[in-house]
């Protein structure tokens, strides 16, 4: 059956969201690649979010700092409390509240995980110049 729409003035292949998603697979791929099944790239950034955080950090604030919504949040904490990479304690304050922290395992694992993420982010910005590399990231944030 024919489209019923006319198709010249659209091209999938030129849309943010398609190429983005193609951009995205790529560097998925290449996270993978060095990762070896040690973190996932969610369990990455929540770890290292909490080794640069001063102190303790709620799970809610967690959550709002890596830009994953609190279920995702919940799934990805649990995960890594399981396998002693972060600890979760009641507030003291407030009894509803859970404060995150890393342990001395999860940043042993984080330690032997920056390199190769520098790694991946060199080697999924390969196809670009130093200038175009720069330019990206700079777009990138403009539209977050």
């Amino acid at each position: 059956m024919p489209l019923l729409i006319d198709d010249t003035d659209y091209n999938l292949e030129e849309q943010a969201g398609f190429i983005l998603r193609k951009a995205y697979q790529r560097h998925t791929s290449i996270f993978a690649e060095h990762a070896r099944d040690q973190l996932t790239s969610m369990q990455f950034l929540t770890l290292y979010r909490l080794a640069i955080e001063p102190g303790q950090v709620s799970q809610n604030a967690l959550g709002r700092l890596v830009a994953m919504d609190a279920a995702t949040t919940k799934g990805v904490v649990s995960r890594l409390v399981a396998r002693g990479l972060i600890e979760s304690k009641r507030d003291q304050i407030d009894r509803r509240r859970y404060m995150l922290s890393t342990t001395a395992k999860g940043r042993a694992v984080l330690d032997g995980m920056l390199p190769k993420m520098k790694t991946v982010t060199v080697e999924t910005l390969s196809p670009l110049t130093e200038q175009e590399r720069h330019q990206l990231i700079s777009l990138l944030h403009k539209i977050t």
